[in-house]
């Protein structure tokens, strides 16, 4: 992996690379014409010694960050005089072959630009696993792996995008001149940017469902991990936690090499390092627990001012730390990000599938009866009842943050054109969700983890989100997915029995005790700052801090984080 940027105006190459170098401490590249610069910062994984960037090919050069795991297979198809062993190489050839037809091959994470001289085709793979960043401004234009490259430049405030960020808990960069590169999108840019989709995840849920998909899942997952292993040239590692599906991973990773796993264990948090170890022994992987302990006062503002943008998922911080010890014994790790997503394991899809949230909207009169304070089942059933009744954007984020809902209503271009776009997708209740999740919340999750890996210049690759998951999870029927079902079905023929009757973890993120505790002078100091105050009523904010307002207290937690996150972003943007 590496970081990419480009410009069609002057801008300063040392900046530049300076800003870009964590995603690619191992060598820089530049190029420049009458017309664009071009900046690449290497992290060097294939074809060590030749793979530089950028890299030219008659009158075309390309930029590249990622990987395409499945390149060497896609060189058969080509008649070219390589010159190197890079997937670099194999992308520029393919575009000058097939075009636009070229991304139905790719099994891969990418985001690239190709220029001619005159044009440039930019393009981002299926999920948005690898980041792009455009900067326009009449007739400037440029491009990025990060957005805190862009922060030299004059930026406004995208006061539409904030409120976003405040209903729902994500935005795109904040500003009004920078815009994220769609995922499964490509691109023309001369005088002005016209992109057009590839790749939309909703085509496959339209299929004909598959019932016994058990065989093909088998098959799939050999070829995802497989090919995420052959595609380096240094070592490649895995996390290991207590789930079914790093479990997977690694069972399918040991079929190839001998490998090295990593389990983490937090100071005080839930301990699944001895489920992990269970099937550590059982694949006779290099096993290595490693303790880490959070100071989470100390760094949490230099971690979130990475992302260059408000970003409200707080298990941002335990990544940092994750990556940072794995980067000390290994260059490419693997991870099973993207399982919960697109098989249905997180506990809000369990009731849609079951049609559980029909049945309670015939239940709307208890809720003045229902304490906003309970936790556990009752809290679920809470918000339950409280989506049941609602739609579009309001029923998408009580269902996923519930932050703001039936606190304070935001209203804007971006919310209203989301609202509608939810509003008029023709699915079920269970399909919108998981569809909306890969749209929408999975891009904020694989940013945090692209950030916080390249924060410490280290590879993540994800197995879950190959090209061949992507297409063919979607047709599973709904009812394989309850508790990730099909995928638990698998993991009996490689996985321990203990790990198949596990609860489901995540990150805990002890973010209620981070905002009463160690952290709570720190948000109330930005809070004072009150940038918050330009979209919402300060009276409800202070209602909510001295909790005149009913809400559990994890509810309360997250709704201070947000806004602490927003005010941070908001005092550094210029630094």
């Amino acid at each position: 992996m590496c970081g990419i940027a480009g410009f069609n105006f002057k801008v300063k190459k040392d900046y530049i690379l300076k800003k870009l170098y964590h995603r690619g401490p191992d060598e820089d590249g530049f190029f420049e014409d009458k017309n664009f610069s071009f900046f690449h910062t290497r992290l060097s994984i294939q074809d060590i010694k030749k793979g530089h960037q950028p890299f030219f090919y008659k009158n075309y050069m390309i930029v590249f960050n990622g990987e395409i795991y499945n390149h060497l297979e896609l060189r058969k198809n080509l008649e070219v005089n390589w010159t190197t062993s890079s997937d670099t190489e194999t992308l520029l050839h393919l575009y000058l072959k097939y075009g636009e037809n070229m991304f139905d091959m790719l099994d891969g994470m990418f985001s690239f630009v190709i220029y001619d001289g005159k044009k440039l085709f930019l393009a981002r793979d299926r999920s948005g696993k690898k980041p792009l960043y455009i900067y326009q401004k009449e007739n400037k234009f440029g491009f990025s792996s990060e957005i805190n490259v862009f922060k030299f430049l004059d930026l406004t405030i995208d006061e539409d995008d904030i409120k976003q960020f405040l209903s729902t808990g994500f935005c795109e960069s904040g500003y009004k001149e920078i815009t994220e590169f769609p995922s499964g999108h490509y691109g023309y840019f001369t005088t002005s940017l016209k992109t057009y989709r590839y790749f939309d995840i909703l085509d496959y849920y339209k299929l004909p469902k598959i019932k016994n998909p058990l065989e093909e899942l088998d098959k799939i997952l050999t070829k995802s991990v497989k090919n995420r292993l052959i595609s380096s040239d240094v070592e490649v590692g895995a996390f290991l936690s207590g789930g079914i599906d790093s479990g997977l991973v690694v069972a399918k990773a040991s079929e190839y090499q001998q490998l090295k796993t990593f389990t983490i264990r937090f100071d005080g948090q839930f301990d699944e390092s001895n489920l992990a170890s269970l099937v550590a022994k059982k694949y006779n992987t290099t096993h290595e627990i490693i303790d880490i302990k959070i100071d989470v006062k100390d760094n949490i503002e230099k971690i979130l001012l990475n992302y260059g943008k408000p970003f409200f998922d707080s298990s941002a911080i335990p990544s940092y730390f994750v990556s940072k010890a794995a980067k000390q014994q290994v260059k490419v790790i693997l991870n099973g990000d993207g399982a919960d997503e697109i098989f249905g394991g997180y506990r809000r899809y369990i009731p849609l599938i079951k049609g559980l949230d029909k049945i309670a909207k015939n239940f709307q009169f208890i809720l003045p009866l229902l304490n906003p304070q309970n936790r556990g089942k009752l809290m679920f059933i809470y918000r339950l009842i409280r989506a049941s009744g609602k739609d579009g954007i309001e029923w998408y984020n009580t269902l996923l943050n519930d932050l703001f809902v039936d606190i304070y209503k935001f209203d804007g271009k971006k919310l209203n054109k989301l609202d509608k776009f939810i509003k008029e997708l023709k699915l079920d209740s269970f399909e919108k969700l998981i569809y909306l999740d890969f749209e929408l919340n999975l891009k904020g999750l694989l940013m945090k983890m692209d950030i916080a890996s390249m924060s410490n210049s280290l590879e993540g690759r994800s197995p879950f989100l190959s090209k061949y998951f992507l297409e063919f999870v979607p047709r599973i029927d709904k009812n394989q997915k309850i508790s990730k079902k099909v995928l638990r079905e698998l993991a009996k023929k490689y996985l321990p029995n203990e790990l198949l009757t596990a609860p489901k973890r995540g990150f805990e993120i002890p973010l209620t005790n981070w905002v009463n505790g160690e952290l709570n002078e720190m948000i109330m100091s930005y809070l004072k700052n009150g940038f918050y105050k330009n979209f919402i009523d300060e009276k409800i904010v202070k209602n909510i801090i001295d909790r005149k307002i009913k809400l559990p207290e994890d509810r309360r937690a997250k709704i201070l984080y947000l806004l602490f996150t927003l005010e941070l972003w908001y005092e550094n943007r210029f630094s």
